[in-house]
């Protein structure tokens, strides 16, 4: 009997900007994995930088989350035993992990300038060298470190990587990876001004929480030997790191807004559905053999981390699109209802949203295209466009004279309307389709005008065949 394996996966965004969607398919990602293992999705929240870190930035991404059905089962406002989950809040737990790595001679202060740690970079890569910290204050004596500190140089701390050693790991995405630590270099901790650095306390809150799986973008592949440096030295539990292909615009370069990618909150705002851009997440750098829409536990049953593909991911707009439309033709009719908007709900009848949703649902891609529709079949006057009235002209006269006696015959029964003036007129297909369509709507394509005609009040329709009959008579 084979013991299933706890899985604790987090997602930890840096408070400094909107969600957008490479952060936002990490975060799906991981979620996915949780959900699939039974485990528990961690969120934190890395506000460490001061400057740039704001509260509402914190509060979108959370908003954002909640949006795409990404529910933490650990993190702010979900509690758990490893808080608090803003890094900002934990300045004691790094202070302790700072004094043990400096008593164990594991870590060092450093004063080197920023002058002075730039000129030894051009100089190593003026050599054909790797650039990385050249130890100068490594080799300093206590004397010569009282000695700075008294003329009040704030100093750094630096983690001392030790020589002649090579960091293995086996990344879930990229497999076996191999980084000798000469090639890396002694790395910054702790900031001048006290705070730690990313590759600190991001490694150190992944051990002291208990995630097992950290997935994240590739450009932080050689942070991973880093981390694990650290959490050696401190005998920390090292979780399983996977790196997942970065997101490429068509022109194949990284993701921006040039290429028309936008924030969660912006796609939220333009109208898309949460489970549109899930879908299209899921499939950007995954391979799902099901191409169906699927729901969230759908794609969390079928992710599998052995499909994250290493090649870079290219952001296209037609495929979410499709999303789109999938999302729409599977949502529940309440839940479009509510996606249509206010002003929709402010034209159609209550009694008739179901059927409303019901006649416009294939037509319609966001709530714009929903009031549109609204608005033709409860709004006067009705606009006719020049292909509209050009249809209605040709078709002549006679045409609206019987479907104006049709009307008063069967009501808006499109059905039978329809069949009253093929047989009055003769016409057939577009010549008997497109005047009727471009009358009652203005419109020479859109939802089945049977359900549209339904909704028309049949004083409503006679007012527009009325006036159609009037443009035709005066060609």
């Amino acid at each position: 009997m084979t013991t299933k394996t706890f899985t604790k996966t987090r997602f930890a965004p840096s408070p400094t900007g909107l969600l957008h969607l490479g952060n936002a398919r990490t975060a799906l990602f991981s979620a996915l994995l949780a959900r699939r293992d039974e485990g528990v999705f961690l969120l934190r929240i890395e506000d460490t930088d001061q400057e740039r870190s704001k509260v509402e930035y914190t509060e979108a991404v959370e908003e954002d989350l909640c949006w795409l059905g990404l529910d933490w089962q650990e993190g702010p406002h979900a509690g758990g035993m490893h808080g608090p989950y803003l890094q900002s809040e934990r300045g004691a737990v790094y202070r302790n992990y700072f004094d043990i790595l400096e008593q164990e001679g594991r870590a060092y202060l450093c004063f080197c300038s920023d002058r002075e740690l730039d000129l030894a970079r051009k100089t190593q890569l003026a050599a054909g060298q790797p650039p990385r910290y050249p130890g100068t204050c490594a080799r300093l004596s206590p004397d010569e470190v009282v000695a700075r500190l008294q003329r009040g140089l704030q100093p750094t701390l630096r983690f001392r990587v030790p020589p002649g050693q090579v960091v293995e790991f086996d990344d879930l995405v990229r497999g076996p990876q191999r980084f000798a630590s000469a090639d890396i270099g002694d790395f910054i901790v702790r900031r001048a001004d006290g705070t730690p650095a990313f590759f600190f306390s991001n490694a150190i809150d992944d051990a002291l929480m208990g995630v097992t799986h950290v997935l994240r973008g590739e450009d932080h592949l050689t942070n991973t030997p880093r981390q694990i440096l650290l959490l050696d030295a401190l005998g920390l539990r090292v979780p399983r790191y996977g790196h997942i292909s970065m997101i490429l615009g068509p022109d194949g370069a990284p993701l921006s807004k040039r290429h028309g990618s936008r924030s969660i909150r912006e796609l939220r705002e333009t109208g898309y559905l949460p489970g549109a851009v899930n879908n299209y997440m899921a499939r950007l750098g995954h391979y799902y053999e099901n191409n169906a829409y699927l729901d969230l536990p759908g794609l969390a049953a079928e992710f599998d981390i052995a499909n994250l593909g290493r090649a870079p991911a290219h952001y296209d707009t037609t495929h979410l699109l499709h999303w789109q439309r999938e999302a729409i033709a599977q949502a529940h009719a309440d839940e479009l209802w509510r996606w249509m908007g206010a002003e929709v709900r402010a034209l159609v009848p209550a009694d008739a949203a179901a059927d409303f949703v019901a006649a416009v649902r294939a037509n319609v891609t966001f709530p714009e295209h929903a009031l549109d529709w609204a608005r033709i079949i409860y709004s006067d006057p009705l606009a006719l466009g020049h292909p509209a009235r050009q249809v209605i002209t040709e078709a002549g006269s006679a045409f609206f004279e019987h479907a104006l006696t049709g009307l008063a015959r069967h009501s808006t029964n499109f059905k039978e309307l329809l069949g009253h003036l093929k047989n009055e007129t003769g016409a057939k297909g577009k010549a008997l389709f497109h005047p009727l369509r471009a009358a009652l709507t203005g419109e020479l394509d859109g939802p089945e005008m049977a359900s549209l005609m339904a909704l028309l009040s049949p004083e409503r329709a006679r007012r527009r065949l009325q006036a159609c009959l009037e443009i035709a008579n005066c060609k």
